[in-house]
């Protein structure tokens, strides 16, 4: 997932409530729910008692998360699965809850007029070079101990690959796929080819690219 993990003040409407989350360096699960139904323009992960806010992607990012989206979107149609986007934050435990950069779940209850969604099938981050180390680490040991998530997929943002952990017989089993490759989902019932998820990016020119522009726009 494209986000930084630096504290942030919370910019929101000055509502009584919001108002006392400023100038603290802690808040409550309430609060943090709180904070994002007031602040809908900002996504902040919450991870014991402790918000990071999330800040935006590059353009490799945001083309490889969309094509994620729209290619499970498209085989998981009609069904009883649905595909999220970084939008949606994802219960992680009591005291950590994420916004990764796609979710399946095939849970009827997590769909509707809510915003928190309990039980995760399938989670995607996009790997970034300021967050890939806690995508490989951190993060995956969030993801693996969550009881309802049955795998777990990295995609990088500077190389056709994709690697995938999945959940077999009580344990995580590691795949790596190459642009040749086809991945299955075995927790969704579906597979696609890893060329599908780079669709609209010239590896030789957009790898290469810096990840932030030089200048401001018109300098």
């Amino acid at each position: 997932m494209d986000d930084r993990y630096t504290w942030r003040e919370p910019q929101h409407k000055k509502t009584g409530a919001s108002m006392a989350l400023e100038h603290r360096q802690t808040m409550t699960v309430e609060e943090y729910f709180l904070l994002e139904r007031t602040d809908p323009d900002a996504r902040y992960e919450y991870v014991d008692g402790h918000i990071y806010a999330m800040a935006g992607g590059t353009f490799n990012h945001d083309t490889i998360k969309s094509n994620i989206q729209r290619i499970l979107w498209g085989l998981l149609r009609g069904g009883k699965c649905r595909v999220y986007s970084s939008d949606i934050k994802v219960y992680i435990s009591k005291e950590r809850y994420f916004h990764p950069d796609v979710t399946v779940t095939c849970d009827p209850h997590d769909r509707g007029t809510g915003d928190l969604l309990q039980s995760a099938r399938l989670v995607v981050e996009v790997l970034s070079p300021s967050t890939e180390l806690k995508d490989r680490t951190w993060k995956l040991q969030n993801y693996t101990a969550h009881p309802t998530i049955e795998e777990y997929m990295l995609v990088s943002s500077q190389a056709l690959k994709i690697e995938l952990y999945r959940k077999e017989q009580n344990k995580w089993v590691y795949s790596a796929f190459g642009v040749n490759d086809d991945i299955d989902l075995a927790c969704l019932g579906v597979h696609f080819s890893v060329a599908e998820v780079y669709e609209g990016i010239n590896p030789e020119e957009d790898f290469s690219r810096r990840e932030e522009n030089d200048t401001f726009p018109g300098q």
